[in-house]
């Protein structure tokens, strides 16, 4: 049966490009457009079985195209499901007009969309769909017997393997064997005359061969499979991430699940992420910024003062176990909290090394994982970390454009700042509002919020957009 065709119109790059690696991985046909027209263009020429619309767009908007589409006969039926970012107005009247079937609103998750795209593409079947439901049933009777010849070629192949195996062992042993076996019976011979001692190589060979038998020939093989693996790994794969994109390393190690150490280094700073299965058990990081210290997350979370975790840290005695493990261990936090605030730090540390445009990355191929990996196990998707981790850096590129040094300094404008009233702010706003006194830096803004690097920017360019801080000009030294 042919894979359901699906079409993405967004202008929004990030979005087209996370958005087809989730559904292609989930066994979909992917076509992706940037503008409405270019959609329409695509929509005649492959006919997509269902449109991923999104809502706001230059030029030629969601309803636009929309409208476009219903004009057109061939392309009246297609069902349509609107992406929209949460401060759109769409809502459920518009569910079930111009072809719109459902909605979804940004930022949605790998499995929210898959879930989206499965639910209406097997609710409003294409009839090419439907062909094919009626030719697979004529079909099975002949797919059946393809699949009985393919399980008896299969074991053939297997049994073949085996005795290949079997006879490649037997013809490098036998001959050593019967050597050994004849100095043996030639120091046991009581008597000390010459008589030389005939041991048949023959029939050594069908000894080993009898021992060999199939099942033990397997068990060998998968016993000693991962070992031989893993001596033949090595450094799978290394490059410069100014030429390949971390984001595509990433995909690939999802894609093969693949288990190992993703190392990661630019300058002094130095990234490890742990892989099993092509899952991300953790992520460590050295020479980077406090922000990514676990501290940092443990008091954002609530879990622990910033008294209590000082004061731990001054009478911290220099043994091995780390920072979250001791404090399990006295019991500040538990097993269950210590987990979500590793998967808090390893899932901001990837989104950190996304933004890394020079640099350098090695894969480790192994399942030999340090134990404090071993011990977490987070076992974290890539498709939600990048799905995430793309939207921060969209994010960032629009933040950089305002904020793009950390020694930049800003004012409160204290007139509009009592105009709008503090009501109307978040609490991280407010608390970036607070520190913002004409003369901390961004920098420092960031160690006395005790927040990130993008929570803090993210905070200013939101103040800076509603113009309730402005930045300081720094008189030029002459």
């Amino acid at each position: 049966m042919t894979a359901p065709r699906v079409l993405v119109i967004d202008d929004s790059p990030t979005i087209l490009k996370v958005v087809h690696l989730v559904l292609s991985k989930a066994g979909f046909v992917v076509d992706i457009a940037e503008t409405g027209e270019e959609g329409l263009e695509l929509a005649r020429k492959n006919l997509p079985g269902l449109i991923l619309l999104d809502f706001v767009m230059p030029k030629m908007n969601g309803y636009q195209v929309c409208r476009a589409l219903a004009a057109e006969d061939e392309l009246s039926s297609i069902p349509v499901v609107l992406m929209s970012a949460k401060g759109d107005q769409v809502g459920e009247r518009f569910v079930k007009v111009m072809g719109i079937v459902d909605y979804i609103t940004k930022p949605f998750s790998p499995e929210a969309i898959t879930a989206v795209v499965q639910h209406t593409v097997s609710k409003y079947p294409t009839s090419e769909d439907t062909l094919s439901r009626s030719a697979l049933t004529e079909t099975t009777e002949a797919d059946t017997e393809a699949g009985v010849r393919a399980i008896k070629v299969g074991k053939e192949a297997k049994e073949h393997a085996l005795q290949e195996l079997r006879e490649r062992i037997t013809d490098a042993i036998a001959p050593r064997l019967t050597e050994l076996l004849s100095l043996v019976c030639a120091a046991g011979e009581d008597d000390k005359d010459d008589t030389e001692v005939t041991i048949d190589t023959d029939a050594v060979a069908t000894a080993a061969r009898s021992v060999l038998d199939d099942e033990t020939l397997h068990q060998l093989f998968i016993s000693a499979q991962p070992a031989f693996e893993e001596a033949a790994m090595g450094p799978s794969l290394r490059g410069d991430l100014h030429i390949i994109p971390i984001a595509e390393v990433l995909q690939l190690l999802d894609a093969q699940q693949q288990s190992g150490i993703l190392q990661l280094t630019r300058g002094e700073a130095k990234i490890e992420v742990y892989f099993r299965d092509g899952l991300v058990d953790m992520a460590i990081a050295s020479e980077l910024s406090n922000e990514y210290l676990l501290g940092r997350y443990m008091l954002e979370s609530e879990l622990i003062s910033q008294e209590d975790l000082s004061g731990f840290l001054e009478s911290r005695g220099q043994g091995s176990k780390l920072l979250g493990a001791q404090l399990v261990k006295l019991g500040y936090i538990s097993e269950s909290e210590l987990k979500l605030v590793l998967q808090q730090q390893t899932r901001e540390l990837t989104y950190e090394v996304l933004r890394w445009s020079f640099g350098a990355f090695q894969f480790i191929r192994t399942r030999d994982l340090p134990p404090v990996a071993v011990d977490a196990m987070l076992g974290l998707d890539v498709e939600g970390i990048l799905m995430e981790g793309f939207r921060r850096v969209d994010e960032w590129h629009l933040i950089e454009r305002e904020i793009n040094d950390f020694e930049m300094v800003f004012l409160r404008n204290e007139d509009a700042v009592a105009q709008m009233g503090r009501g109307r702010l978040t609490r991280e706003e407010l608390t970036v509002l607070e520190l913002v006194n004409g003369k901390n830096t961004v920098k420092e803004l960031i160690r006395e919020s005790r927040m990130g690097s993008y929570e803090v920017s993210k905070m200013l360019f939101r103040l800076l957009s509603i113009k309730l801080i402005r930045k300081r000009v720094m008189p030029i030294a002459v």
